[in-house]
């Protein structure tokens, strides 16, 4: 018979193998656990970032109302077209914005468009300029006035305008172009008290480009007013680069050019670019249209504006859009903070409700426009 007694040496080999056993089976078991525990931190940690950055994104749009239909659209468009999950995703190299500036991004009522007002102003008050003004700048000028005092916009005015600023400004380098502007940027506006011209912008739709920047967006003004004047009112206020400002267009031409043609002429060392004195495009309506193609080249998916003369840019934005997209118009029926025109918001508001755009009231869609301090005068 076989004994039952084990050799001490092999009793020790069977107690090692098993301890060896349990070993392995504890560490993997803790080797898991702890991958499986990182994992789950690591979920969570990631869906705290989304959640703590998709609270951030909507506090961007503090200053709309929880009301406004833009504010809840937007932020839905939001949610679909940077998600790469979704059908309605859309890369980043196509998420393009353009915004009309005056009446769209800041006030164009006080009484007029700020490029009109620099144009009056240059023509009629400047001590340096309205003694050398052309009769047709002050014919111009005095178009302007009537157009200030009845709020009715003369027809053909867009382009005498245009012209008039052309030659009252012509020989001035970019740069003192530039400063002339921001020198009067930083005049009191004539309707309310505790604000230049500088800070009429709106303040919910720069909230609006700071929301569409988060997400990668490129946002570009598309304006009527002369893109030198654009670059110059809204440089510094606007948080986008010079070259994403688009506006009507003068003549540009060397300092020392003369009236030799660009394609003969070569610009020297001791040249600097100055105003030519010819007025080229104004930029309203199809123009808006076209300067897109030209210079931004990607159809536009969002676009926001205020009246007729970004139709156009709006339709151009969702028609045959290979991406979901968008087109918004501000109503201007604020009348207690804002200088208001009901007959022409209630066309607005119809226009949009015709053509597919979302409507923005000014009056019930924001909680501030200029900021705290700022009173519209009676």
């Amino acid at each position: 018979m076989e004994s039952t007694k084990k050799n001490p040496a092999t009793l020790w080999k069977i107690v090692s193998a098993t301890l060896a056993v349990a070993l392995v089976g504890v560490c993997c078991t803790w080797g898991f656990t702890a991958n499986n525990n990182q994992t789950n931190l690591s979920s969570v940690n990631t869906s705290a970032t989304e959640t703590t950055s998709q609270t951030k994104k909507a506090d961007t749009l503090s200053l709309w109302t929880e009301n406004a239909p833009l504010k809840s659209e937007l932020t839905t468009y939001m949610k679909a077209v940077t998600d790469k999950n979704s059908a309605d995703f859309i890369p980043v190299e196509n998420r393009i914005a353009v915004f009309d500036m005056d009446g769209t991004l800041c006030c164009e009522t006080d009484p007029g468009y700020f490029d009109h007002k620099l144009l009056y102003h240059r023509v009629t008050e400047d001590p340096d300029y309205k003694d050398k003004a052309s009769e047709e700048e002050k014919a111009t000028a005095e178009e302007i006035k009537t157009y200030f005092d009845t709020g009715k916009y003369p027809e053909g005015l867009d382009v005498r305008h245009g012209t008039a600023v052309a030659t009252a400004f012509k020989g001035m380098t970019v740069d003192e172009f530039d400063a002339y502007v921001k020198a009067y940027r930083d005049t009191p506006m004539n309707s309310y008290t505790n604000m230049t011209n500088g800070q009429a912008f709106y303040k919910p739709m720069l909230q609006v480009i700071d929301y569409l920047q988060e997400n990668e967006f490129t946002v570009y003004i598309v304006s009527g007013t002369d893109r030198l004047i654009t670059r110059g009112l809204a440089e510094g206020v606007v948080n986008i680069p010079l070259s994403q400002m688009i506006g009507s267009d003068e003549s540009l031409v060397a300092s020392h050019q003369g009236d030799e043609d660009g394609l003969e002429y070569t610009f020297s060392k001791d040249d600097k670019v100055t105003t030519g004195g010819e007025f080229l495009i104004k930029n309203l309506k199809m123009n808006k249209v076209s300067i897109i193609e030209q210079e931004i080249g990607v159809q536009p998916v969002l676009c926001f504006g205020n009246s007729s003369g970004d139709a156009a840019m709006a339709n151009y934005t969702i028609s045959n859009n290979p991406y979901k997209s968008m087109a918004c118009m501000l109503c201007c029926d604020d009348t207690q903070r804002e200088n208001g025109n009901i007959e022409k918001a209630d066309k607005m508001r119809a226009s949009c409700e015709e053509n597919g755009y979302t409507a923005i009231s000014m009056k019930n869609d924001w909680t501030t426009i200029y900021g705290d301090g700022v009173t519209k005068n009676k």
